[in-house]
């Protein structure tokens, strides 16, 4: 196993003060296992970080755990980022996984405000535990999942935690179209280059110029957006 999976970055600052203090706050006990650890630092992302896919996204600063854990908001990456900071913190190897899905259930104006239902480089954490490695997804919390109709995604520690296939409602929700691999950091340098081809060199600048131009405020409020069934 990699010993980078448990060193801190730039990015997934799990040598940072607060990281520090966090990760033993929510991992409970110190006689836990590590498994039992990691599960309850899954909890605490899922549902103690809002998910915002109007964060800002095109610099280092934007991923790192420690922003992100002050901010109390954050896309998948950015999420991921700090699950993966609180886990090495705890001594959990941990790396970040990339994915391009495809979202049936999203809002209106996010569908709009990407020209596509497609999420490329969707980010998740992978654990090393017990000899294997799982997947961890903490992107959506329990509230926003109640108003898609989604099941919280749980995680076991022993089993690959990704999004269903389908809603409560049997309809298709996400789909997992491209692998990209895993990684010990946030390959910033990687996922901006992918966004502007995927969406459009014009529409990404513009989405980067707005939040230079408002401080880092997108002025959008994803949970009083339309679902709507693509």
């Amino acid at each position: 196993m990699d010993k980078s999976y448990l060193l801190p970055t730039a990015i997934i600052d799990s040598d940072h003060a607060e990281i520090i203090r966090y990760a033993e706050k929510a991992a409970g006990p110190t006689d836990q296992t590590l498994r039992e650890k990691a599960v309850k630092l899954y909890n605490a992302v899922r549902d103690g970080i809002w998910y915002d896919p109007y964060c800002p996204f095109y610099l280092p600063e934007h991923y790192r755990a420690s922003n992100v854990l002050k901010s109390g908001r954050g896309f998948c990456i950015s999420k991921a980022s700090l699950l993966c900071a609180l886990s090495r913190a705890c001594g959990i190897p941990s790396r970040v996984g990339f994915a391009t899905v495809r979202n049936h259930l999203a809002t209106k104006q996010l569908i709009e405000f990407m020209g596509t239902d497609l999420f490329v480089f969707h980010g998740f954490t992978e654990f090393y535990l017990e000899g294997k490695w799982v997947k961890a997804t903490p992107a959506f919390n329990s509230e926003l999942c109640k108003k898609h109709k989604v099941m919280p995604l749980e995680f076991d520690g022993c089993n690959d935690s990704v999004f269903h296939l389908y809603n409560t409602e049997k309809q298709k929700f996400m789909e997992y179209v491209e692998d990209h691999g895993t990684w010990s950091d946030i390959p910033v340098d990687m996922i901006v280059p992918a966004w502007k081809k995927a969406y459009g060199r014009d529409r990404v600048e513009k989405w980067i110029d707005h939040l230079e131009k408002s401080g880092g405020k997108a002025g959008r409020n994803f949970y009083q957006e339309d679902v709507v069934k693509i």
